[in-house]
Parts: structure tokens; sequence; C-alpha cells
């Protein structure tokens, strides 16, 4: 009884409800915030001195990983126990971190508090990664992220001197790789040392200026639109006796989009909202309930894969999540790209669709010679390239991105980030980039739709979606988006509990359960009515109950609360 008891205690603790309940359910019963706040409790059952964190919150939606973050910053002043977080999410480092050690190819470069590190970098590898995420501000026509080049040396690889020099812009032959270097006190006072043997020569007040701004592309016509879609699936309520009484899961609710000829249109929300189930939809793995889907001009919304006539299957294609599962593994990686020409009826014959393929490889800024190389060979970046280039092999118009990048390392991020974006303007594709991650959105969209529970209940232009009014829970998701700037000060709002069970809805407005705003719009309404679709300025539409003058007093999520020492130029409006 006094082991239950501790239980008990550490699982109020992560603040999970019903923590009886909790403790007497299994590992399936709890979603995958519960489960990671469980992980957490059990680490701390024999109150450590120091508690690893090795990337605890990846997995996690984003509006989760918030709630896991305020606990562990709470449980470690509780404990007293002392931290070491493991991560490559620089907004939560600085979220969660007093002291940070950035690592290259099994050594520390730089040491110091965040906030020194994040405003006085003195390492081309920070600046490097720094300059390779999505900060506000940056922009793909006028401030395109910047990949860091090459690759990551391999242990048996590693060069002579600073295992950095071969990717590094200040690299001097003679100084940097002909010897060992030392980390080295930068400020006395500060503690903040470097690996580096030029820090003192280098300007690192300086902004880094992409080699050639981009030109914006012209949005075209309407090549997707959606109507009125739902989709239903009709499951048993006891389907391992395979009772009669039958459920219905609500993935998909009265959907109502346009996506256009070479725009960006991201579709965001938490797991479960039904992103996924619309994107199976538009490729014919499912087909809807009802509404109307139509595709360059023809209705496909009832057509299953297996009927749809071959120009359609090649004009709308899936880049994948995981770039580790998506090839065959006993396949080479040309043999695949020609497997998919073959597939879309591309070339005449072989050596047609061996140059073709040869050519996407190019395309995707993959060598040539990679097209006799296995899967098993290929770093996860180049993995997700040869899937793009799968994905291109027919000429398609639109290309679905499901999470495409956050399986990657933050600087492999850039660079198939800036690829899908380059292959986009030279082929005029539209992208339906499916994402939780507002700051990869913020920087690549067009427009935005946010998804809540099958319903859209936000859609505007990324300009509009970023700045109030918003929908309350577009509010709450900006509000978790970690960001890696110590001048950007961010309202916090944690949703408490878990999205609900598409099985069983709530009545009324879908975010009613976890919405801050519901006694300001009245409280009864939110549970009886679905709210209407508001349209504001600019084609803004926003599915919420609250009244005008509520909407327009909303604050931003992001202001600007000084410039930082070395920062890039932040653009006066954070939102935009």
């Amino acid at each position: 009884s006094k082991a239950w008891g501790l239980a008990r205690q550490v699982v109020e603790d992560v603040r999970l409800p019903d923590p009886e309940r909790i403790l007497q359910a299994y590992p399936h019963q709890l979603s995958g915030g519960q489960q990671q706040r469980i992980v957490i409790a059990m680490a701390l059952m024999s109150k450590p001195s120091l508690l690893i964190l090795d990337e605890p919150t990846t997995a996690l939606d984003v509006t989760v990983e918030a709630g896991i973050v305020e606990l562990v910053k709470g449980l470690g002043k509780k404990y007293g126990t002392s931290m070491l977080f493991i991560s490559h999410n620089l907004g939560l480092v600085m979220d969660v971190c007093d002291r940070i050690c950035v690592m290259y190819s099994g050594e520390a470069v730089e040491t110091g508090t965040v906030v020194d590190v994040f405003d006085n970098m003195r390492h081309p590898y920070t600046q490097a990664l720094f300059r390779s995420i999505p900060l506000p501000g940056a922009d793909k026509n006028t401030r395109p992220l910047i990949a860091i080049p090459g690759n990551f040396p391999l242990p048996h690889e590693r060069p002579n001197g600073c295992n950095f020099g071969p990717r590094c812009d200040y690299f001097v032959a003679g100084e940097c790789d002909s010897r060992n270097i030392p980390m080295v006190m930068f400020e006395k006072k500060k503690d903040h040392q470097t690996r580096c043997a030029r820090f003192a020569d280098i300007d690192w007040m300086s902004n880094a200026e992409p080699a050639d701004t981009v030109s914006e592309t012209v949005i075209g016509e309407v090549v997707l639109d959606i109507d009125d879609l739902k989709k239903y699936y009709e499951v048993s309520a006891n389907a391992l006796f395979s009772s009669k009484e039958k459920k219905v899961v609500k993935a998909n609710e009265t959907i109502s989009l346009a996506a256009h000829e070479a725009e960006t249109l991201a579709i965001v929300g938490e797991s479960g909202c039904g992103k996924s189930t619309l994107a199976k939809v538009l490729l014919g793995l499912e087909t809807s309930t009802s509404g109307k889907v139509k595709l360059l001009g023809q209705d496909v919304e009832d057509v299953i894969i297996e009927d749809r006539d071959t120009k359609t299957v090649s004009s709308i294609q899936m880049v994948f999540q995981n770039p580790f599962d998506t090839l065959n593994p006993s396949m080479s990686v040309g043999r695949q790209i020609i497997r998919a020409l073959e597939v879309f009826g591309i070339g005449n014959t072989e050596s047609e669709r061996k140059q073709k393929m040869l050519e996407l490889l190019d395309l995707v800024k993959l060598p040539r010679e990679f097209a006799e190389r296995m899967p098993r060979q290929l770093s996860g970046g180049q993995k997700q390239r040869v899937g793009i280039a799968r994905a291109f092999a027919g000429d398609a118009r639109i290309v679905v991105a499901d999470e495409p990048v956050s399986a990657l390392d933050v600087s492999v991020q850039a660079a198939v980030t800036e690829l899908l974006m380059e292959i986009q303007k030279r082929s005029r594709t539209t992208l339906l980039f499916i994402s939780h991650d507002l700051s990869i959105v913020r920087y690549l969209s067009d427009r935005v739709a946010v998804m809540y529970l099958g319903h859209i209940v936000e859609t505007g232009s990324t300009d509009n979606v970023f700045a109030p009014p918003y929908h309350p829970y577009t509010e709450a998701l900006l509000s978790a988006v970690p960001i890696a700037d110590t001048s950007v000060k961010r309202k916090r709002i944690i949703l408490e509990g878990d999205i609900p069970s598409a099985m069983s809805p709530p009545s009324g407005c879908p975010f009613q359960t976890r919405c801050s705003y519901k006694e300001k719009a009245g409280g009864k309404i939110c549970e009886t009515e679905v709210p209407p679709i508001r349209k504001l300025d600019g084609g803004h539409q926003i599915k919420c109950h609250l009244d005008d003058s509520i909407l327009t007093k909303m604050d931003p999520v992001f202001a600007l609360s000084r410039v930082g020492k070395s920062k890039k130029k932040v653009q006066k409006k954070v939102n935009s």
C-alpha cells in the first residue's frame, strides 16, 4: 500500500487526471502524451539526483509538448533534480534549459548559458544551425533558410583539426586543419567556451545573405476543390466479439477547401484531427461518405485508387513522414524510381526510363551513382530525397507532403524544405503540406487550414492566420510553438486534456471542452450548436461563436521584446 501511495503521488505530480483510473489502465488505453508522463513519473520514483531526457517530446504534438515542457520545469524545482535535456529543437532548449552544450561529430564545440550562446554565438556550427531553422522573420522568397553544405562525417572519416572544417564558411587551410583544437574560454566571467581556431577573427554581427532571392510564385487556377466533404467510419462497439451495435467515427466533417496551381496550402492540427484521413480520400486510398472532391476538373470523391486512370493517379502523389519506412530495402534506389515510371507509363523503353530516372536524381540533387545504392546506404535526408523523386516521377500536379521533414535533423530539414520549394517553383506543383510544426508552416505556406476533430476551424492566408484575430485553438497552437529567439516573447496557453475521440465528439463546437474563451462566448451556445463559418477580411474564415468585439481585441501571441545582439533582423510584424 505504501508503494501504491507513492505511485499515486507521482502520477498526481505529472498532472494526470483521475490517478486511480490511470494506475489501473494499460498502456494502449493512454494517449502518447499520457504515456510520456507515466515514463517521467517512473523515472522520478527513486528521486534521482540527475534525470536524463533524450528527445522526450519528439513524437508528440506541439500542444502536448508544451504541457510536458511546463511539467518538466516544475518537477525539476519540486524534486531538486538536475536535468540533462538532449534535443535538436533549439526552441525547446531555450524554454527548458539554463545552460547549453552544442555538440558536433562526437565533441562539444560551444558551451555557455542559453542566453549567452543564443545571443553571442561563437562557433560556426552553432551559427549554421540557427540559419537553418525558420525563426520569425525568415521568408521563403526574401530570407530563405540556409542549409549546412555537405554531410555529417562518420566516426572513421573525421578530418584533421576541426571536425566542422569541411562544411565551414570560415575554414582556412593550415590554420583549421593543422592541429587538434581545444575548447577555449570566450568570456571568463560568463564561462562561455568555444572550440574554434578563428573565433576572434570572424565578424559574428554580420547577417548571412542568401546567394539569390527568389521571385514570388504567381498562383494559378484552382486544381483541387473540396466541397462539404465528410468521411465517417463504421466500427463495432465491441469489435472483439462482433457486436451488432455500430458506432460511427467522424474523421472528416463538412470540409470545404480549394487549392490553386503552384500554391502551398498547409493543413495543421494535432494527431487525430483528421489530416491524414483527408489525404487518404484525396489519394483514393479511401472514398468519401458524402461531399465533392474535384481533382483537375474531375470528380474523384467516390473513385478508389484501383479505379482511377493512370493520369489521375500520377497527378496526385504523396511524400511520407518517415523516409526509413517508405523505400523497399531489397531494391536499389534507381530500380525503385524506374518502377514508379513503369506504373505511370512514362517512357517506351527501359533505356528511356533509366534516362528519366537519372534526371529525377538530378532534380532532387543526388549524385547519379546513387542509382546503384541500396536504401540502407543512404542517410535519412537522402532517403527523403528519393521519396520526393518518386513522387515527381509522373509529373505530379499535386503533392501531398505528410510531415515530410519531422523525422529529420534541423540542418537536413532546411535542405529538404528548400528542395521541395525549388521543385514546386519549377514544376508549378500544388503542395499540400500536412504538419503540426507551425514555425515551418509560417515559413513556407501561402495559405493555412487549421483542423480540429474533423472540422476546419480556421482558414486564410498565412499572414491572416498568424496575426490576430485567431480561432481560440489556433491561438493555443501558436502559443505552444517553441521559438529559439531570445528577442521574441510569446503568450503561453497550455491546453488541458487531450483531443476528444472522433467516436464520441463533444456536442456543439468541437473545441468547447478545452476552450478558455467558452464563458466569453456565452458557454451554453458553445455546448449546443456547431459554430457558423465567420468570413473576415481578405478571405480569412473562423468557425467560432465569439463576438466580433472579443475577436478584434485579441493580443498577438508573439511580441518582440528587444533586438538580440547578433540576431537576424526580425521583421517589425513578427507574426507575418
